[in-house]
């Protein structure tokens, strides 16, 4: 049997009972490290699971884990993923690779961003399409999800925006040149999407029916986590905040109800008078 079991988001005791079950009885289990991140070491999983717990990195995501599903055909093999397993569309494929090879696959679910985001007070039936906003470079710089995000303001729906991740990410010189050597890890800060989203806006009008400097918006950092903290205030305002160590999300509000209201004031900075 191949297992994907979500970790939710939080620390190595977030798994749940049943997928705690599986992982100690498995005869392998690999901890997929390229979509998210954890926020404790690979010792504590293994500590407190009982198993030796494998690093399944960049590299062998992108090449589809198929060293990891062929193992599967002949014992049980989990492979443990930060959140849900089915928050990122990586994990579908790995299903359907699996069932390709006449592999049984069994899922076990558990929170993501993409529920937990209601952390804020934001109703979860209003947002809209979730966009991801990846790390500009001097030669890239693609703006498509402003469109987005636009659309869901038109409707007055929220938006919840993913941030990027780089891990074992290679220079394009040491790639060239064929060399092993990695980049230090980066994850994206709200500031650092504020930013971004600014400047793909900067020129326009404040008065303007989609995304401007003022929309409101809110930063989200370590979900899930007791160091979990949330930030409320116009665009420009979060692209100078600092929310601390990783991981962040980003969400752009729309409409709100005014319970929604109530529960965002209590994230907005506190008035001096």
């Amino acid at each position: 049997m191949f297992y994907l079991v979500g970790l939710g988001l939080g620390d190595a005791r977030d798994i749940s009972v049943k997928g705690l079950e599986i992982v100690r009885r498995c005869d392998a289990v690999y901890l997929e490290a390229y979509t998210s991140i954890l926020t404790c070491g690979v010792e504590a999983l293994e500590e407190l699971y009982g198993r030796p717990v494998t690093l399944a990195d960049r590299e062998t995501v992108e090449q589809g884990l198929d060293s990891v599903i062929a193992g599967a055909t002949e014992r049980d093999v989990a492979l443990l993923v930060v959140g849900d397993p089915f928050a990122a569309t990586t994990h579908h494929d790995l299903v359907l690779r699996a069932a390709e090879r006449g592999v049984p696959c069994q899922v076990v679910h558990n929170a993501s961003i993409m529920s937990a985001v209601g952390c804020c007070g934001l109703q979860l039936y209003s947002f809209g399409e979730t966009v991801s906003i990846p790390f500009w470079t001097e030669t890239w710089r693609p703006d498509s999800f402003v469109e987005r995000i636009d659309a869901n303001l038109a409707r007055g729906l929220h938006t919840l925006c993913l941030l990027d991740i780089k891990v074992k990410e290679q220079s394009v010189e040491n790639l060239v040149r064929g060399r092993r050597v990695f980049e230090p890890p980066r994850y994206m800060s709200v500031s650092a999407a504020a930013g971004q989203l600014l400047e793909a806006v900067a020129d326009r009008p404040e008065d303007w029916a989609g995304l401007t400097p003022s929309t409101r918006a809110v930063g989200l950092a370590r979900v899930g986590t007791d160091r979990q903290r949330i930030e409320v205030g116009p665009l420009r305002d979060l692209a100078v905040c600092d929310a601390g160590p990783p991981l962040h999300s980003l969400v752009i509000v729309g409409k709100t109800h005014p319970m929604e209201e109530d529960f965002l004031k209590q994230f907005e900075p506190k008035s001096s008078d």
